[in-house]
This record gives C-alpha cells, sequence and structure tokens, in this order.
C-alpha cells in the first residue's frame, strides 16, 4: 500500500508515493521545486508528476505486464502527456538504486537523485538507446546533479 502524506501540504505538482521506506531522500519540498524548475528550464510544461517509489518485486511485475521485459530495471517512465504539458508516473526501484549505488561506489542518495533526474529528463524527450543517447543522457544528469547539490 503506498503513502503520500505530502498531497495535503504541498502546493507542487510533482507527488511521492512510497510503497517501500528509502534512504537519502531528504529536504522533499526542494527536490520538488528543483524538478518543476528542471523540466521549465528543458522548455517543458508541468500537469503533474507521480514518483512511486517501490522494490525489485513491484517494478519487475510492471515491467513484465506493460513492457513485457522480464529483467530487474532501476526506472520505468509513462509519459502520459496532453497538449503539451507534462502527466507522467515514474516508478523507482530503491533495491536497484542500492545496488547500483555499491556497484558504481558511490552514495545512495546521490544515486537516488540520478534516477529521479533521469526519470524527469526522459520527459524532456532525452533518451538512452543508443550510446551516443547515454553520454547525452548522463551529462544532463550530471549537470543537474551539479546544480541541485
Amino acid at each position: 500500500m503506498f503513502t503520500n502524506f505530502e498531497i495535503m501540504t504541498s502546493r507542487s505538482k510533482v507527488y511521492f508515493f512510497f510503497e517501500k521506506k528509502i534512504p537519502g531522500l531528504k529536504n522533499r519540498n526542494k527536490l520538488k521545486a528543483f524538478i518543476e524548475r528542471l523540466l521549465k528550464a528543458e522548455g517543458k510544461r508541468l500537469s503533474g508528476i507521480n514518483y512511486i517509489f517501490c522494490s525489485d518485486k513491484y517494478l519487475l511485475e510492471i515491467n513484465r505486464k506493460y513492457l513485457k521485459h522480464d529483467n530487474y530495471t532501476d526506472i520505468i517512465t509513462f509519459d502520459l502527456s496532453e497538449d503539451n504539458f507534462i502527466i507522467a508516473e515514474i516508478y523507482i526501484s530503491i533495491d536497484r538504486v542500492k545496488a547500483n549505488a555499491y556497484e558504481m561506489g558511490t552514495g545512495v542518495q546521490k544515486e537516488l537523485h540520478r534516477v529521479i533526474f533521469h526519470g524527469a529528463l526522459h520527459l524532456c524527450e532525452y533518451n538512452d538507446k543508443s550510446n551516443r543517447q547515454k553520454l547525452k543522457m548522463r551529462s544532463k544528469e550530471e549537470e543537474y546533479l551539479g546544480k541541485y547539490f
């Protein structure tokens, strides 16, 4: 079951839902405002984004059901935008974020924020299928991480 106590108190168009508790996600109002600024800087108008923080198991089921992929992933972004307004659901596996942070030798907080920004960048039409696209995406992730921290 998801919890979201922030909807009632936040005027943001960015919402966080939690299937699983997560480390490293502090000052959520600052983060939400930053995501909104990121989208604006990339020329996008925001209607609303739901970030759903979940387990590997939960995200694997979504990957199987909707994308027909049978593998773990750290993020799935569903772009539901209409009329040039961003509307999206972004699912992030906390288990994958922790594993990726360990493999890359970085902190969970930094990796979590990288993945959060990665999802927003997908909504700005950045892709990561080819090597060239991956390099551009990573460059944008690093740019926004630098601006945030």
